[in-house]
């Protein structure tokens, strides 16, 4: 039978030895293995051990305030309707907090409010993470204008020029988009489920392989704006 010699030593006491007995193999053999809250190598790994639970905590808090992201998915409640009195001229104004994270200082709550026509505006503005469902902007110029994670399921955009938009991450599901104009508007991240985009321009559009397969499932796009996407 072969032995396994293990001393223990702790700081404030002496070291002591204990055996313990192990099936025998072909040949004897002893391994020793000591270990001392002293050692200069058990205090590194000890080290090295709370940098690892630092960096793990530190990716756990990464998680949960993306988990708190005010992206709003089709699935989820919208927050009641804001009673602010003049809510709608918000949009006039934007929000300059965190564009293009879609973080904001108060949310933009643009429902069922009327920008039929707005060619001055709008242009440029950032809206953030905005609430647009059920919104009006028929014929507005929202070009340049910065829409990173709004919701604007149901809204209406016809002929609305977004020419150098950033509509990143946007829900436009079931919105009206007919002769919407994409001119070198980012698209990437953004879905258009049942959206009508007949007639809609995408001359030098700006969008991902995937997000692009996506778009190109939508039966409404005539052959000038399938062309234009590079749609199969």
């Amino acid at each position: 039978m072969a032995t396994l010699s293990i001393p223990l030593s702790l700081q404030h006491s002496s070291p002591k030895r204990h055996r313990f007995s192990v099936p025998e193999l072909h040949s004897p053999f002893r391994i020793s293995c000591s270990a001392s809250w002293d050692s200069p190598e058990l205090k590194a790994s000890s080290s090295q051990f709370k940098e690892l639970k630092n960096v793990a905590f530190g990716i756990l808090a990464v998680c949960a305030v993306t988990a708190a992201s005010p992206v709003i998915a089709a699935s989820q409640r919208l927050p009641p309707l804001s009673t602010e009195p003049n809510r709608c001229e918000r949009a006039f104004v934007g929000n300059t907090i965190g564009q293009a994270n879609g973080v904001y200082d108060k949310p933009i709550d643009l429902r069922f409010c009327d920008y039929t026509n707005e060619k001055s505006n709008l242009k440029g503005k950032s809206l953030a993470a905005a609430l647009m469902s059920e919104a009006k902007f028929d014929g507005a110029d929202m070009s340049e204008v910065v829409m990173s994670k709004a919701y604007a399921v149901g809204a209406s955009f016809k002929g609305v020029d977004f020419t150098n938009a950033v509509l990143d991450r946007v829900n436009f599901g079931k919105a009206n988009l007919q002769g919407a104009v994409f001119k070198n508007t980012v698209l990437s991240g953004s879905t258009f489920d049942q959206a009508q985009l007949e007639d809609a321009v995408f001359e030098d559009t700006i969008i991902g392989y995937i997000d692009l397969q996506k778009i190109c499932t939508n039966t409404s796009i005539n052959a000038d704006g399938r062309a234009e996407l590079g749609c199969r």
